[in-house]
């Protein structure tokens, strides 16, 4: 074949005008034949191509010893035009694999020659051999060697985007290879192309094992192809959702309220169950799983369990299917009115914890509430918290049954006696005890002197010295405190109690130690609104106003400095003391003006119409007099 190849390239550069006989010369004349043929130049129109190649003698044709007329020259056209591939051209033809080698695949494209293909391109077809068809592409017309190379990858690449294409159009169901996974689904090899599957689009139901589809070969439908990234998209849930479609419409009509269809759990979430009944989904809630209460569906079912469940609702459509499990068992409160009566004690397991109480399950299905004020018997209430946890096991008492409203009243204080049956013998008025401080108000302070029984300090009852503007400062929670009771409120059940009243009132005592008139010794500790404070003792705080803080120097007394105060005023009902410095240097001046006072008065009685110049003149004589003294 290379032979001949050489000499059809020698035959066409061949210059017919030099040397050449003019039947030779007419190959470049007119393209079709100037005549009809003779009848015997129809045995041409029988020769095979290659049996005229090999018969034909272009040795003696291009030594111009073989003339070739003109028809046969024009027949011989027509017949390499039909039979022979112009390798100028970028389409996909067929060849034919002629033979194999280790690295090489050659096949004929009925071409001058044969082509050349390298073998790693027929690497997804182990099973090709000698004789089979496959689609080829020119990719060099002649090499080096002068050799054909074909490549089948870009002839496959271009017919699968044209398969690809048109099984997107007409809805074609295409074969492909499942080869790996990836983020979101897998990549599926279709006539060469990677296309992608999600993993929404693999099944119709939630795949949680995407390695078992790896390595298989499955069928799909090409759903979308964006031609500008070169991607494509397919679904093998499309053919599924196909073939049960009939199905689901079927089942769907014939949906009636109260049935009770087999299922299988097709996906569990924290609010529900997802039930497939056969081509149709619907849920079941949480709350009508059980009629015991329950945190996650998963404590009830599991994935793939074959359940029966009823119909409960659905929409106009049947779209959305309500379904339920704990419908087809006995109610457990049918049950209530046999088996339990107020005042049995049964145990429960606590299973919610609200901020007014607790729900107790003291059957399967059945709970009731134990409110807080029922927890103990303190009128101090506290948080469920402080009484029970969720989970535990616990006593209680049934206190009221409602069938009609499905409610319980239970009560856990009602299991130990009432302490306040004996409270006026327990703690009669005046009598002394310690209780441990519970909480605060504004106006004083919760003690608990035992389970149940508690009491207030009001703020005045702390402390007979130190004055409290909050609880807070005199005491903490959980502080033991020494009180005396006061008064008792059995109806009410109120203890008033008083911590002060267990110690003496040191007022008592100091009434006559800080009578008004005497002086003591102190250090300012704290310069206040309108003066300062000074400290005679642990529990006299003395007020010193401003103006009697005044020096005899005529400056004022300063934080920390230490003087001499007189009492100008004890309180012991209100538990004042009020001091002066200025009075003990200014103790005449005080009597002067007392003296002027009273002379004032008694002229102002001896005259009965002072004039304004009367009232100066005494005026005068006070200041005459100060002044001598000073």
């Amino acid at each position: 074949m290379a032979e001949i190849e050489n000499q059809d390239e020698a035959l066409q550069n061949n210059d017919l005008s030099q040397d050449q006989p003019q039947e030779v010369a007419a190959l470049t004349e007119a393209e079709t034949p100037q005549e009809e043929a003779p009848q015997d130049s129809k045995q041409y129109n029988q020769v095979d191509p290659d049996q005229f190649l090999k018969d034909f003698n272009w040795e003696n044709y291009q030594e111009g010893i073989d003339a070739l007329e003109d028809k046969q020259l024009a027949e011989f056209e027509k017949l390499v035009e039909a039979n022979f591939v112009d390798t100028l051209t970028d389409e996909v033809v067929k060849a034919t694999v002629t033979h194999m080698s280790d690295r090489d695949v050659i096949v004929d494209i009925n071409a001058k020659s044969e082509g050349v293909i390298s073998l790693n391109e027929f690497r997804y077809n182990p099973a090709l051999k000698v004789g089979d068809m496959v689609e080829v592409m020119v990719d060099v017309r002649e090499d080096a060697t002068g050799q054909l190379i074909l490549s089948h990858r870009k002839a496959r690449a271009v017919m699968a985007w044209d398969r690809v294409n048109a099984a997107h159009e007409t809805g074609e169901i295409v074969n492909g290879f499942v080869k790996c996974r990836t983020k979101g689904g897998m990549i599926v090899d279709v006539f060469g192309i990677e296309a992608f599957l999600p993993g929404s689009q693999i099944d119709v139901k939630p795949i949680r094992d995407y390695d078992q589809y790896v390595n298989k070969t499955m069928e799909f439908k090409v759903v979308k192809i964006n031609h500008e990234f070169k991607n494509v998209v397919v679904s093998h849930k499309a053919l599924i959702e196909a073939d049960i479609e009939e199905q689901k419409k079927e089942i769907i009509s014939q949906l009636e309220k109260g049935q009770v269809l087999e299922g299988v759990v097709k996906n569990i979430t924290s609010y529900g169950v997802f039930m497939d009944l056969g081509g149709v989904d619907g849920l079941v809630h949480i709350t009508d799983l059980s009629w015991s209460r329950i945190s996650h569906p998963s404590e009830i079912v599991e994935l793939d369990e074959k359940l029966n469940v009823v119909i409960l609702d659905f929409d106009e459509d049947k779209s959305r299917i309500q379904l339920g499990l704990k419908q087809l068992s006995k109610h457990p409160w049918e049950a209530v009115g046999e088996g339990m009566k107020v005042g049995d004690r049964v145990k429960g397991k606590v299973a919610v914890i609200a901020d007014y109480g607790a729900f107790v399950e003291i059957a399967d299905g059945v709970e009731g509430l134990v409110h807080v004020s029922e927890m103990s018997w303190s009128t101090h209430l506290r948080s469920a918290q402080d009484f029970v946890t969720v989970g535990q096991e616990i006593d209680v008492e049934i206190l009221s049954i409602d069938q009609e409203e499905r409610k319980i009243s239970l009560g856990i204080k009602q299991l130990t006696s009432d302490p306040w049956t004996d409270i006026t013998s327990k703690y009669p008025v005046g009598s002394k005890h310690k209780g441990v401080v519970r909480n605060f108000t504004n106006f004083g302070v919760f003690l608990e002197l035992e389970e149940g029984i508690d009491g207030l300090i009001y703020i005045s009852d702390l402390s007979w010295t130190k004055k409290v503007k909050h609880p807070s400062e005199f005491c903490a929670v959980g502080d033991e405190l020494e009180v005396e009771v006061l008064e008792l409120d059995v109806e009410g059940r109120k203890l008033s109690l008083s911590h002060k009243h267990t110690m003496d009132n040191p007022w008592d005592k100091y009434e006559a130690e800080f009578a008004v008139g005497t002086v003591h010794s102190a250090k300012i500790t704290e310069l206040v609104d309108k003066g300062a404070t000074v400290d005679f003792n642990e529990h006299i705080v003395a007020f010193v106003p401003t103006r009697h803080l005044e020096k005899e120097d005529g400056n004022k007394l300063g934080k920390g400095e230490t003087a001499e105060f007189k009492v100008i005023e004890f309180n012991k009902e209100f538990r004042r003391v009020v001091a002066s410095h200025m009075a003990i240097y200014k103790e005449s001046e005080a009597q002067i003006v007392k003296s002027a006072g009273k002379r004032a008065k008694q002229s102002s009685e001896d005259e009965s119409k002072p004039t304004f110049g009367d009232a100066n003149d005494t005026l005068q004589k006070l200041k005459d007099e100060m002044e001598n003294n000073v």
